[in-house]
């Protein structure tokens, strides 16, 4: 009724209360159940990728280009292996230590290229003796430990050794200079099991360019000279696997002109992630899908993390963006492994030695990578260039070719073995 005042009610202070207390109750309740599903899904998920990672590792051969292993034990025993236990844990044998039986077997190792290595700018003359010393101790190794390894220079071998059960011992000689300019040193070289011949270490050979050139606008060879052509001809008549890690991109290039196998980077990444002229650039990752041949992806922090915090936080995510970025632009056929474990001083958080390669796998796995691609990227990939290469090898039906480095080529040569 008009001008009636109206009654007015007050909710008591005291429900208004149990309301709130219940809405949050209910909205803990609710947290604490998402919770206790998520966790336990994402901890299925995890075991399922782990469980998905191991199992591909077992199918096909982790092939890995590159592990300075050998080079550490000439540093560190003078190659004597009767002095050292290779089957024991070797972290607190030697500083930076990546590499041993035990750490092998936990990372789902299948076959490695050991590097027959030592540094290069020296006076010395000795460089195609220090090859066949450390090509000397991978054998050995091989032989010491036959439970373990089998010595491989096929790449049916790769196959064969990890049906039985074994890690396929293979050799690569890093750097051209270990072959003192001379094509028939290159010859007993593969003689003697070599598979692989990094063109260039650190510095130039009388006939190749390496990395450091790149950026040098009068580069000494400007990348192959006529001599390191007649180089990779002859690697490819024997079958032995051209390494492009470590020389100028001219000198990728040429190569690429010049020779009928495919080639391998041992132990590089992707230049468009991290700027370093150790790494590949596009445009010769592109060449590869025309020419064949593997990019192996280096871990080393300093060709995968190019910005201000390399030493201390360089992740396995970072490897992985290298890994992703070759897949897309030279193709899924393209991609694969070369830590160079043993060779470097600083590796990723999460990617510390040879036994984190299922970590790797399972960041890629989860990452979208099918179970095909994760098997090319393992071994298969390297593989099949490798077999190309015999292939090529039996095709060319050529004398060895004994042709000299002109005199004045070697003349003033600084690119001698280090010791």
């Amino acid at each position: 009724m008009p001008g009636r005042d109206r009654e007015i009610t007050f909710e008591k202070p005291e429900s208004r209360g149990k309301f709130v207390a219940g809405g949050v109750l209910v909205l803990v309740l609710v947290v604490v159940l998402a919770v206790a599903i998520a966790v336990p899904l994402a901890l299925q998920r995890r075991d399922a990728i782990s469980d998905r990672a191991r199992r591909l590792m077992e199918e096909v051969p982790l092939v890995d280009g590159h592990n300075d292993w050998p080079w550490q034990l000439a540093k560190n025993f003078g190659n004597r292996l009767s002095q050292v236990n290779l089957g024991n844990d070797l972290r607190s044998a030697y500083t930076h230590s990546h590499t041993d039986i035990p750490r092998l077997r936990q990372g789902m190792v299948g076959a490695q290229f050991w590097a027959a290595y030592t540094p290069c700018n020296s006076q010395y003359k000795d460089t195609v003796r220090w090859a066949l010393q450390q090509i000397d101790v991978i054998e050995r190794i091989a032989a010491k430990y036959p439970d373990t390894f089998q010595f491989v220079t096929t790449a049916q071998g790769i196959q064969d050794a990890f049906d039985a059960g074994k890690i396929g011992c293979m050799v690569g000689v890093e750097g051209g200079h270990m072959i003192d300019s001379n094509l028939a040193a290159l010859r007993m070289l593969y003689k003697l099991g070599t598979r692989y011949m990094t063109i260039t270490h650190s510095c130039n050979t009388p006939w190749a360019d390496n990395w450091q050139e790149t950026l040098n606008p009068t580069p000494e060879h400007n990348g192959l000279t006529d001599f390191g052509k007649l180089v990779i001809q002859e690697m490819n008549r024997l079958g032995m696997l051209v390494d492009l890690s470590h020389v100028s991109f001219k000198t990728m290039h040429d190569t690429l002109d010049v020779t009928r196998a495919p080639v391998i980077f041992s132990h590089s990444s992707a230049y468009s992630i991290c700027n370093h002229t150790r790494n590949v650039p596009d445009d010769v990752l592109r060449r590869l899908k025309d020419t064949g041949g593997v990019v192996m992806v280096n871990f080393y922090n300093d060709y995968i993390n190019c910005g201000p915090n390399k030493t201390e936080n360089t992740t396995i995510a970072q490897v992985a963006d290298h890994c992703d970025y070759i897949r897309d632009v030279a193709g899924e056929d393209h991609v694969g492994l070369g830590a160079d474990y043993d060779g470097v001083t600083r590796v990723p958080q999460g990617l510390e030695d040879v036994s984190t390669y299922p970590a790797l796998i399972e960041e890629l796995l989860n990452r979208g990578w099918t179970d095909d691609q994760i098997k090319k990227f393992l071994g298969l990939n390297l593989i099949e260039v490798f077999k190309r290469a015999e292939e090529v090898s039996a095709s060319m039906t050529m004398d060895p070719l004994d042709n000299l480095i002109p005199t004045t080529a070697i003349q003033n040569e600084t690119c001698r073995t280090f010791l």
